[in-house]
């Protein structure tokens, strides 16, 4: 749905329609654990997930795989917000879902005449802001020093977005360990700790903050 879709905000089907028969665009369907095969490699091209959900994965040179962002419908991936000298990355559909493809320039060229366009534009940047957020709040948890202070950051993030301390994970153990960086056995002992500490309880991935 458009309400969902914020790079959309303030333009209505008819508008869009109208807007993408003149864009070079194009929409492509991923099964769940697809690899979305124009993530990267573009520098020009822009990623909008229409529906469903995906990952950003970045994969070591030794194999170890971190998850550094996870996509809901709205979301925007691009080369253009990543280090040309990364490791290899993916972005890997975790549903199956529908990822509509702009070329930057075109959108560019387009908003100067096109108040679709430009309205579009103005969102991205709005977009682009939040990812930079986001990012600080990744580089934050990934900085802690030790296993509990980053397990403890992150309920502290999850409380303040669903604004309850109460939540359930929205990862699985493993893909929270590759999320976090760290050993997922370490990360379930320290897990078993903090509940013996009576710092969270852990309920069929179900989170309750006690501090």
């Amino acid at each position: 749905m458009l309400e969902n879709r914020r790079i959309y905000q303030n333009l209505d089907d008819k508008e869009l329609k109208k807007l993408f028969s003149t864009l070079q665009s194009n929409t492509q369907f991923y099964k769940t654990d697809q690899t979305i095969a124009y993530a990267l490699g573009n520098r020009n091209l822009i990623g909008i997930i229409e529906d469903g959900t995906a990952k950003l994965v970045r994969f070591d040179y030794d194999g170890k795989r971190t998850i550094l962002d996870e996509m809901a419908p709205g979301d925007i991936f691009s080369d253009m917000f990543i280090p040309s000298d990364s490791s290899e990355l993916l972005v890997i559909a975790t549903t199956d879902c529908h990822v509509t493809f702009i070329e930057y320039d075109s959108l560019a060229r387009e908003s100067k005449t096109n108040k679709s366009a430009a309205i579009i534009l103005d969102n991205l940047v709005r977009l682009i802001s939040k990812k930079l957020i986001k990012r600080n709040e990744r580089i934050e948890l990934l900085t802690q020093r030790s296993i509990r202070n980053k397990l403890l950051r992150y309920f502290e993030l999850e409380r303040k977005k669903k604004n309850s301390k109460s939540f359930d994970l929205k990862y699985s153990y493993t893909d929270l360990a590759d999320y976090l960086s760290i050993d997922r056995s370490a990360m379930m002992r320290e897990l078993k700790n903090l509940k013996e500490d009576k710092l969270i309880t852990d309920v069929n991935k179900k989170i309750t903050i006690l501090y």
